[in-house]
């Protein structure tokens, strides 16, 4: 299981989520957890088909896509979003 943090260093909805997303890993020390940043490494990025709406968390799971979560969102939300992943 991997989650993908798509950001950038100039989006302020990133570095709002970025503390929230640092509870979520110490919260699930058993998800691989992959950070990119959109300018940095638009060439990873464009793979995922990012639209225009950023911060962006993909999970996956044996490699393939199951779920997107999309823009700023409470610690909880987040939290709940991967508890689900987890059970599918």
């Amino acid at each position: 299981m991997k989650i993908i943090q798509i950001s950038a260093i100039w989006c302020s909805s990133c570095l709002v989520m970025q503390k929230i997303w640092n509870h979520v890993k110490d919260a699930f020390p058993e998800i691989e957890w992959c950070k990119m940043d959109l300018d940095f490494d638009s060439e990873e990025v464009s793979k995922y088909q990012v639209g225009d709406k950023i911060p962006v968390l993909i999970f996956e799971k044996n490699g393939e896509e199951c779920s997107r979560l999309i823009g700023e969102k409470k610690e909880e939300e987040v939290m709940l979003w991967i508890k689900q992943n987890l059970e599918n």
